[in-house]
């Protein structure tokens, strides 16, 4: 099976959800909430008056032990992942980790479970569907190899004959 970073936002009450359904389908996922071995990152475990900050203090926050740590685990786990289900509705940071992802020649997937205002940029990835069962099969299609019709471990490779 695949291996899957979620992007989404701490606020999005469907992201829990599709981590659980993806790892029932015998993924690996990268779950940015509960990162292995870590808590995940929120602002507040810097500093509780974060809404406050000018952008200095910003830029200041950036660099602090616990941001980098946060980034780093995510980043890798962006690094590590294959795909990206990018889970709406979610922020700057979701969309920023799918396109990096998509930049780097990584599947990118967008489960909008509910409706959601239509983005035009959303064509650059590979599928969007309100149904994660529907999403999964695009996954498992994507893994699957064009040749032996088995799981596909030549990278692509075998696609560039058909």
């Amino acid at each position: 099976m695949a291996k899957i970073y979620v992007a989404s936002s701490w606020r999005n009450e469907f992201q829990p959800d599709v981590v659980d359904f993806l790892r029932k389908k015998e993924h690996e996922v990268y779950d940015f909430r509960n990162p292995p071995e870590k808590a995940g990152f929120g602002w507040s475990a810097i500093d509780q008056n974060w809404r406050e900050w000018d952008i200095e203090q910003y830029k200041e926050a950036l660099s602090h032990p616990i941001a980098e740590a946060g980034f780093n685990s995510d980043f890798n786990g962006m690094k590590w992942a294959e795909v990206c289900v990018m889970v709406l509705p979610c922020g700057r940071s979701a969309n920023s980790e799918a396109g990096w992802m998509k930049g780097k020649g990584k599947r990118v997937y967008v489960y909008q479970p509910v409706p959601q205002e239509p983005e035009l940029m959303y064509k650059l990835y590979d599928g969007i569907s309100d149904s994660m069962a529907r999403i999964n099969d695009m996954i498992i299609l994507e893994n699957t190899c064009y040749k032996t019709g088995k799981p596909c471990n030549c990278e692509g490779l075998c696609r560039e004959s058909y």
